[in-house]
C-alpha cells in the first residue's frame, strides 16, 4: 500500500449530536502527530461537518508530514444544499492544496444513498434502511440514477474550484461512475455474511483503472464484532436516545485481541489485493467512552483504536458513570485516552511498509 491511514473524526454531525464534543486544536495537533510517528500513518482521512475544525486539523496533518484526505460531510440534507457546501468546503480548502499540491485529496460525499436526503425516502440513515421497501428498491437499482445525478453536479462545481484529486467514499451497494473521479473510494468492512468471499468482492473496483482507497474499515471491540461489520455499533441501546447515561441493549464481553485480529486480518486482504491507501475507521470517538461497568462501557460498540474516558463529552453528559473531567491516560499522560490493542497491531502492519507517498 502506497497510502496507510486512519479516519480522524474532528466532528460528523447526526441529529444535532457532533461525534467530537469539544474540539481541541492543540489537541488535535497532538494526535496528528501520534498518528504520524507512533501509529506509523503517512495519510489521513479527516471527516467531519464543521469546514473550520477540517482546515484546522488539515493544516495540522501537512505540517506533520500526513497526505490529507478531506471528508466534509454535512447529513441528511437535499442534493442542493450538499453540493453548496462540498464546493465551499472546497473553497476553503484550495489553500492547502496550493500549499503542497498534490498532497490533499477531497472528497465529494460519503455514502450519499444513505446519509443524504432524496435519494431513498427518510429522515435519518436508520428511518431509510428500516423502509420495508429499502432492499427492494436496492435491487432495482433506481438508486444509481439520482445517486449519479448529485456526484456529477458535485465534481463539475468543485473542479471550478478545486484543482486536487477527487474521490468519493462509495458502498458496495451503489454503482458509480468513476469516470468523474481520480481515485476510486470504498467503505468496506467484513461480516460473516460476506467473509469467504471478501478478496473476490474486492475485485470489482480495479476494473476502471484508477487507485483504489478503502476509505472506510473497522471492528468493533466485544466478542462478536467481526461477524458483525459494520452493524457492529447496533449493541447500543437505543429505544431512547435521549436517555442519560447510555448504555450497551444487553450482555457483551469486551474483546480487543478481536478488534485488533480483525483489522490485521483485512488489511492484510487489502495489501495483497494491491489496495492503494486505507482508513481505518477510526482513531478516536470521544461519543463513546470506556467504562468499567460492561453495560456502560459504549467503547465496545466503538471501532476506535483508543479507548476514551468520556473527559470530552462536553456539558452534556453530566450523569454518566464515567464522568472525570481530568482522566488522563497513561501510555500519553496528555491525552484523555489509552491505546487499544488494535492501536498497536495496526501500528505494528503500517509500519512494515514505509514507502512515502
Amino acid at each position: 500500500m502506497n497510502r496507510r491511514g486512519v479516519c480522524y473524526d474532528v466532528g460528523r454531525v447526526m441529529w444535532g449530536q457532533s461525534w467530537r464534543p469539544e474540539f481541541s486544536p492543540d489537541e488535535t495537533r497532538r494526535e496528528l502527530q501520534i498518528i504520524h510517528d507512533d501509529l506509523h500513518c503517512n495519510a489521513v482521512r479527516i471527516c467531519g461537518q464543521d469546514i473550520d475544525r477540517l482546515l484546522v486539523a488539515g493544516q495540522a496533518a501537512l505540517d506533520r508530514g500526513l497526505e490529507v484526505w478531506l471528508s466534509p460531510e454535512l447529513w441528511d440534507h437535499t442534493p442542493e444544499q450538499t453540493v453548496d457546501y462540498i464546493v465551499t468546503a472546497a473553497e476553503a480548502a484550495r489553500h492547502l492544496h496550493q500549499q503542497q499540491p498534490g498532497r490533499v485529496v477531497l472528497s465529494v460525499g460519503s455514502e450519499a444513498t444513505l446519509f443524504m436526503a432524496g435519494i431513498v425516502e427518510g429522515g435519518s440513515v436508520f428511518e431509510r434502511l428500516e423502509r420495508p421497501d429499502f432492499w427492494q428498491r436496492i435491487q432495482t437499482g433506481e438508486h444509481n440514477e439520482p445517486l449519479n445525478a448529485f456526484l456529477a453536479d458535485a465534481t463539475a462545481r468543485t473542479r471550478r474550484v478545486f484543482d486536487g484529486p477527487l474521490t468519493y467514499a462509495s458502498i458496495p451497494l451503489e454503482t458509480v461512475d468513476w469516470s468523474r473521479f481520480d481515485i476510486v473510494g470504498l467503505d468496506l468492512y467484513r461480516d460473516a455474511r460476506i467473509r469467504d468471499r471478501f478478496a473476490d468482492l474486492l475485485r470489482r473496483w480495479f476494473a476502471f483503472d484508477l487507485p483504489v482507497a478503502i476509505t472506510e474499515f473497522g471492528c468493533c471491540t466485544y466478542q462478536g464484532a467481526a461477524d458483525a461489520g459494520a452493524r457492529g455499533f447496533a449493541i447500543l441501546d437505543t429505544s431512547d436516545r435521549d436517555a442519560s447515561p447510555a448504555r450497551l441493549d444487553g450482555d457483551y464481553t469486551r474483546d480487543e485481541d478481536e478488534q485488533a485480529r480483525e483489522l490485521t486480518e483485512t488489511l492484510s486482504i487489502f495489501d495483497a489485493a494491491g489496495v492503494d491507501a486505507t482508513f481505518v475507521m477510526t482513531f478516536v470517538d470521544p461519543l463513546h467512552p470506556y467504562s468499567d461497568d460492561p453495560h456502560h462501557d459504549l467503547d465496545m460498540a466503538s471501532y476506535s483504536l483508543v479507548k476514551s474516558f468520556g473527559t470530552r463529552l462536553g456539558p452534556n453528559h453530566p450523569d454518566a458513570p464515567w464522568w472525570d473531567r481530568h482522566r488522563l491516560g497513561t501510555s500519553y499522560p496528555d491525552m484523555p485516552w489509552d491505546p487499544k490493542r488494535s492501536f498497536t497491531a495496526v501500528a505494528d502492519y503500517y509500519a512494515t511498509n514505509t514507502e512515502h507517498v
